[in-house]
């Protein structure tokens, strides 16, 4: 295994633990401890943290040797990985039987866990593809903006054609970002390494690969907080939303299988472009 270790420990009791939370930094002192105290929070304890650090310049590391949790592994890379290169090694790196990629600058809702693991844990056919709640964009110091879920969502399956569908009627990932989804270790790997050929979309092109793997699962419960900051990876692709929802759409459109009408994609367009205008006003005058 290459990278060089900080620090690793065994899951709770030494037992193989049940849920891989993977978070890949860079650059994440500011942030880095309001995400791992949240996963630390848990009201499901059967877990491991696995943080991923992708040769950050400022003092990441030195926030992440304060815990001691023994659930906790953090491993430092060889080299500067980028973004998509530091997901697919937390992908690579992960090993319980479910799996959760949790941004450095995100947070999880205290019940998060024990909801979302006990819909995959009944889900003894292997239907559900992806499990996920509505979540609450935060600003830099934590202040709830907004609440996102599923338009009309409750609790309950979702066809993964019917949902992919709604996204692309919707302009949006209306899944969520990638700390807002589990999913089974053994599908991840099977769908294989994250693909950022069009920023914007790596999570939800990530969703719509698992989904046609299965369904969707919605909660119907708060699982997420999403951090939005001028230092966000997300802010730095901001300008190329609209663009990658296109490009995005028109690959997706060609599929076998898909269901999406024209008219689902004119629509959607216009909401991606009016979507990123608003949002690009909020980083603005953000703090």
């Amino acid at each position: 295994m290459s990278g060089s270790r900080v620090s690793s420990s065994a899951p709770a009791g030494g037992a193989q633990p049940l849920v891989s939370v993977c978070v890949p930094t860079y650059k994440g002192a500011g942030c880095i401890a309001a995400t791992i105290e949240s996963v630390l929070a848990q009201s499901y304890a059967n877990f491991e943290l696995l943080i991923v650090d992708d040769r950050s310049p400022d003092d990441t590391l030195a926030v992440v040797a304060k815990y001691s949790d023994p659930r906790i592994r953090c491993l430092v890379n060889d080299k500067n990985l980028g973004a998509e290169g530091n997901w697919n090694r937390c992908l690579e790196l992960a090993r319980g039987e479910y799996y959760k990629l949790l941004p450095h600058d995100d947070v999880l809702a205290p019940d998060c866990l024990r909801e979302q693991v006990a819909v995959l844990q009944a889900d003894g056919a292997d239907k559900i593809a992806v499990v996920f709640g509505w979540r609450q964009i935060i600003d830099s110091a934590g202040k709830p903006l907004m609440k996102r879920g599923l338009p009309g969502g409750q609790r309950g399956a979702v066809r993964g054609a019917e949902l992919m569908r709604r996204c692309v009627r919707g302009g949006t990932n209306l899944i969520g970002e990638p700390g807002n989804g589990l999913m089974r270790l053994s599908l991840a790997r099977r769908l294989g390494p994250y693909d950022s050929s069009q920023p914007y979309m790596i999570d939800l092109d990530y969703w719509f690969r698992a989904l046609m793997h299965g369904d969707g699962f919605y909660t119907d419960t708060f699982s997420t907080s999403f951090r939005i900051s001028k230092t966000s990876w997300s802010f730095a692709i901001g300008q190329r939303q609209f663009a990658d929802f296109r490009a995005f759409v028109a690959r997706f459109a060609a599929l076998p299988g898909s269901t999406a009408s024209a008219l689902d994609t004119g629509i959607g367009l216009l909401r991606a472009r009016i979507s990123m205008v608003l949002r690009l006003a909020l980083y603005r005058f953000m703090r």
